[in-house]
């Protein structure tokens, strides 16, 4: 099986239930061409390069999921014809593709990574002090 990331664009003008609907119907799309949903990345609303539909907004998600070859094609046949989505993409992923972590978890893990420059830089102060 081969990793994919299907990335949609829902209009704005839809409320956050009609906008979760969307969603969970392109997810179905995915587990019923055999696909296995490994995470959904919500970007949330952002200002469109130009306007699609007279619209200048739009809410972005990417769910990454694993497929056999032939499920693309069938993904993107049923979001083709889906209400509210302005744009979608399938891509194929290179194998060694992680997660990416999310903001909160990205900075924690920013954060943690400086503690730890800092304690080793303290650390061999103190040794050459001590020489």
């Amino acid at each position: 099986m081969n990793k994919y990331e299907l990335a949609l664009v829902v209009t704005a003008k839809i409320d956050d239930n009609a906008r979760a609907e969307v969603v969970e119907k392109a997810k179905g799309y995915i587990t019923r061409a055999n696909g296995v949903i490994t995470g959904i990345e919500e970007w949330g609303k952002k200002r469109l390069a130009y306007e699609i539909q007279y619209q200048r907004e739009a809410y972005y998600y990417f769910i990454h999921f694993e497929a056999e070859p032939a499920a693309p094609a069938l993904i993107e046949r049923d979001v083709r014809i889906m209400d509210n989505i302005l744009r979608y993409l399938v891509v194929r992923q290179d194998e060694d593709f992680v997660m990416p972590e999310t903001p909160a978890e990205e900075s924690a893990a920013e954060e943690a990574v400086e503690e730890a420059v800092e304690a080793e830089a303290a650390e061999s102060a103190e040794a050459a002090a001590e020489e």
